[in-house]
């Protein structure tokens, strides 16, 4: 019998080569494929909240995570503040995420055009022709799908208040 933990490892894919198995597993079974992509540096509500919503349009969850290097290209040489093995333990957690897939680029897109899910989903702040890979997903008859974010929970706004607090 599988203990906790190693659920949690096994949702975890150091690279998109490790996922392809699974992937043509789920496929095969005409499971609907939801992906999102993401940072996640410190795990908040607004996470939460978003990543269940997406969970809801499909049969499984896929999660691009940034590694800590393309994090670091991404948001500046503060961040991450969690390393990507935390942060893709606390992702894989979660019931509603079927799979975390680390990764080095700045953009999904190399994921998403291999993966093709039938459901692309970012957040609210994005149009439609902002979103990598939209173009990618619609071409192969799948969905873009945007997601409005809750209001007061960022990453950022809690790295500001935890810097106001020790000043």
């Amino acid at each position: 019998m599988l203990q906790n933990l190693d659920i949690i490892q096994n949702k975890i894919y150091g690279s998109l080569k490790d996922f392809e198995e699974q992937m043509k597993v789920w496929k095969n079974e005409k499971q609907k494929l939801v992906f999102t992509n993401g940072c996640f540096d410190i795990m908040h509500l607004g996470h939460i909240d978003y990543l269940s919503k997406a969970a809801d349009l499909g049969t499984k969850l896929i999660v691009g995570l940034n590694s800590d290097a393309s994090t670091k290209k991404i948001k500046g040489p503060t961040r991450p503040i969690c390393d990507e093995k935390s942060r893709a333990n606390l992702l894989a957690a979660l019931f509603f995420v079927d799979a975390v897939i680390l990764f080095d680029d700045e953009t999904p897109i190399k994921l998403i055009s291999t993966i093709l899910p039938d459901v692309l989903v970012k957040g609210a702040d994005y149009t439609t022709d902002q979103i990598v890979g939209a173009k990618e997903v619609l071409a192969n008859y799948g969905e873009v799908k945007t997601i409005s974010f809750l209001d007061g929970y960022s990453t950022s706004s809690i790295e500001k208040r935890i810097v106001k607090a020790h000043q």
